[in-house]
């Protein structure tokens, strides 16, 4: 069973408080989604780090549930 949109969403902004969340369904298929998430707790972090807090905050989905995704991090202007 795939993940929906708002579920994904909703992950992140848990683990992630104050993220700025977008997801796009990449393929239409509910398995290829694009996030763009935007948030404080990443400041001073590397990428690496940022991206590894957004696969926490999945709480083990990827690479089950959630088949791919792509990530793209930043901080607040």
């Amino acid at each position: 069973m795939a993940m929906s949109p708002g579920d994904i969403e909703d992950l992140i902004k848990t683990g992630i408080p104050g993220a700025k969340v977008v997801i796009r369904d990449l393929a239409g298929d509910g398995d290829h989604y694009a996030a763009e998430v935007i948030a404080e707790a990443f400041r001073g972090k590397t990428r690496v780090q940022q991206h590894q807090m957004v696969y926490d905050a999945l709480k083990g989905n990827m690479g089950g549930v959630l088949h791919a995704l792509a990530l793209q991090t930043s901080i607040p202007d």
